[in-house]
């Protein structure tokens, strides 16, 4: 592959191991060639390094492939998923699953990544919708440039949400950032 088509999550291989890139950025001096500039992590070791190309460089994609595969539970280190057409069942250490264990909830669909037949990763849905379960009151008054108070989701995960999420209503949220985005009627 091209040093162009780098994106945020994008699968390359170098060294022998599998990367993803958690962070790009584009740079273009005054003079010169424009340069790459990432943040990759070790898809086996869940090492971070940060590496530059220049234009024009190629660099090998990694033969990573994806299985689309449910969370079942959590438990002793590890988190177990299956595989919804033929009930096969993997497990990925909390290392290889990283902060996305935040988001996860029995049933939900992911996406489990394979490299060299070996689960390697998670790759969440971009958003998801969770219950809070632990909201502090909202100051009344307390109205002027968009307040937030602290609130915890049913997986334990504390966010900012805005002062007229209540204790039990569902949010969706941004699993790339963690972030709310609106609450959710239903």
């Amino acid at each position: 592959m091209d040093v162009s088509e780098l994106r945020k999550n994008a699968k390359l291989q170098m060294d022998g191991h599998p990367f993803v890139v958690t962070d790009f950025q584009f740079v273009k001096p005054g003079k010169g060639q424009g340069l790459y500039k990432c943040k990759l992590k070790n898809m086996i070791t869940g090492a971070t390094i940060d590496r530059t190309w220049r234009s024009g460089e190629r660099l090998e994609a990694a033969n990573v492939e994806s299985r689309r595969m449910q969370f079942l539970f959590a438990g002793g280190g590890s988190f177990t998923f299956m595989d919804s057409e033929n009930y096969e069942q993997v497990e990925l250490s909390a290392d290889l699953v990283g902060d996305d264990k935040n988001f996860l909830l029995e049933q939900l669909e992911v996406e489990v990544l394979f490299y060299n037949n070996r689960p390697v990763g998670v790759t969440l849905p971009s958003h998801i919708v969770m219950k809070i379960v632990e909201a502090e009151p909202g100051v009344k008054g307390d109205s002027a440039n968009n307040p937030t108070k602290m609130a915890t989701l049913e997986s334990g995960y504390r966010l900012q949400v805005p002062l007229f999420v209540k204790e039990g209503e569902r949010v969706k949220i941004d699993t790339r950032t963690g972030d709310y985005i609106e609450r959710v009627n239903g």
